[in-house]
């Protein structure tokens, strides 16, 4: 069915925005708020705690993630379910990644300077030890990004290409990503994707890179779903056997005596082990919500396109304290933008507490300021901030 551009869906995040109907939460590329759907998911798995105990499992694994992989999959437009797999955080898979490397000599890794840091600080300490070999691409000059990349890539032959979809300190989005992977796919070579600011945020289809790409997300941002949900797809064939294994790996060998350490064919080989299942519970529910409300990561971007054009218009008309179009690290004429706003600005720490102190929620790296946008967003909410920043002028 159509929709009205910008949405109003505040009514289905009432739980969230009720607790403090003063503050203005303009971080939701840092924590989005849960919809509503989500407080009965919690208590449901609780609920399953109790009513299966040790038979909990098999509603966790037999019913409640096949359900949310099936909802990743239709947004990604990924062939196989199966390719999926779940975990706690991201950071967990990273490091089954990086244990896939060869072994006799140090890990060659080609990266760029806007990784997030599950990645950036796990590979640099790495490094320092000599245990792999870090070769990093500056993520700036934006227009020249992809190219620089490639050229390094075919520079150092590494074992492992890691890049972001949208850089979480810019916003910056690499838009080709099947140019990307034709680029510096080799044998063995493992390319991947990490696409935390794209899951959701943008419409994203790995249906001809599948085979190829791992790609890494989860549920603390635009799925809306809170803590401990992530995922990553894994394409058949690449890495067959993580040294770094949890034992769920192996899960449908467990009644069995074990000889040696099997692994799954499928996404389960990144398996690791015991975790709390209440994040898979959530982020079913917001997957089902979305797929009932006929709303997918394409609408959801073109609804925080136009609340990022009506900001940015009463900025350009008034700019206040570090909002100000020339303090843009991408521009917002460049489409190639995630669901935030980064104003670059010496005082940025200084300005997020100013914000802060006034009940407006931001957030801050560095000498940047990331103002988020999202689904629980309207366009009163957006006015409401700007009138708010002019009581504060």
């Amino acid at each position: 069915m159509a929709r009205n551009i910008p949405l109003d869906l505040t009514q289905a995040f009432s739980r969230f925005r009720g607790t403090d109907p003063n503050r203005l939460h303009f971080a939701a590329h840092s924590h989005h708020f849960w919809p509503d759907v989500t407080e009965a998911a919690q208590g449901l798995a609780w609920a399953d705690a109790a009513r299966f105990v040790d038979d909990k499992w098999d509603e966790v694994l037999g019913r409640v993630w096949p359900a949310v992989r099936a909802g990743i999959a239709r947004n990604l437009k990924l062939p196989d379910p199966a390719t999926l797999v779940p975990a706690t955080n991201t950071l967990e898979l990273v490091n089954r990644l990086l244990s896939c490397g060869p072994a006799g000599r140090p890990t060659k890794i080609v990266t760029t300077d806007g990784e997030f840091h599950s990645f950036r600080r796990q590979t640099e300490r790495l490094a320092e030890d000599g245990l792999i070999a870090l070769t990093v691409v500056a993520t700036e000059p934006f227009a020249t990004l992809q190219t620089r990349l490639v050229a390094a890539v075919r520079a150092q032959a590494p074992d492992l290409v890691f890049v972001s979809q949208v850089f979480f300190n810019s916003g910056f989005a690499l838009t080709d990503l099947e140019g990307l992977v034709d680029a510096v796919l080799a044998p063995d070579r493992l390319v991947v994707i990490d696409g935390y600011h794209g899951f959701m945020a943008r419409p994203t289809d790995l249906s001809r890179i599948a085979a190829r790409a791992f790609y890494i997300a989860g549920g603390y941002k635009y799925a809306m779903a809170g803590e401990g949900a992530c995922f990553m797809h894994c394409p058949p064939g690449f890495a067959p056997r993580p040294r770094n294994t949890g034992w769920y790996a192996g899960f449908g060998d467990l009644a069995a005596a074990q000889k040696g350490v099997p692994y799954a064919s499928d996404g389960w080989r990144f398996m690791g082990a015991t975790f709390d299942p209440s994040g898979l519970y959530r982020l079913r529910a917001v997957l089902e919500w979305l797929a009932k409300e006929e709303i997918d990561a394409a609408l959801i971007h073109a609804h925080v396109e136009a609340l990022q054009a009506r900001f940015m218009a009463a900025m350009s008309e008034k700019p206040w304290g570090p909002f100000d179009a020339k303090n843009l690290v991408v521009p917002l004429s460049e489409t190639a933008r995630g669901n935030f706003l980064a104003f670059d600005h010496t005082e940025a720490g200084a300005w997020y507490k100013r914000l802060h102190d006034a009940g407006i929620v931001t957030d801050v790296r560095g000498t940047r300021l990331r103002v988020g946008f999202g689904l629980y967003h309207s366009m009163d909410d957006v006015e409401r901030l700007i009138a708010r920043l002019r009581t504060l002028a």
